[in-house]
């Protein structure tokens, strides 16, 4: 039986706040995979995003102050009333995909072309 996303040990170091062993342990993965997840009114504040796949994923209210996710994957993702203070997001996303989605929950989509 597959495992679930919501028991993957990654998901749950970040929903129970644990952003230093997660850190720590995403070092010694090859790649993680927390895409379709729920990190509604999780506070990710010095969370390493890099190369981690969150497409699909809601982050309704999430605090993602100061993230990183320049190398991370959040197509189809939603931001909607998260804060975003000082956070980097991929270069394929548009500043005006990144303002729907914050202010009316769209899912974010990659621009192609960048």
């Amino acid at each position: 039986m597959p495992l679930l996303k919501n028991d993957d040990p990654m998901y749950r170091l970040l929903r129970e706040g644990d952003i230093k062993t997660f850190n720590s342990e995403k070092e010694k993965i090859t790649k993680v995979d927390l895409s379709e997840c729920d990190f509604r009114s999780v506070d990710l504040k010095g969370m390493n995003a890099a190369g981690v796949d969150f497409s699909g994923c809601y982050f309704r209210q999430a605090d993602l102050r100061g993230v990183d996710f320049s190398d991370a994957n959040l197509r189809g993702a939603s931001i909607n009333g998260s804060k975003v203070s000082g956070a980097y997001f991929p270069k394929q996303l548009t500043a005006m995909e990144i303002e729907l989605s914050l202010i009316h929950g769209t899912r974010m989509r990659y621009d192609e072309k960048v």
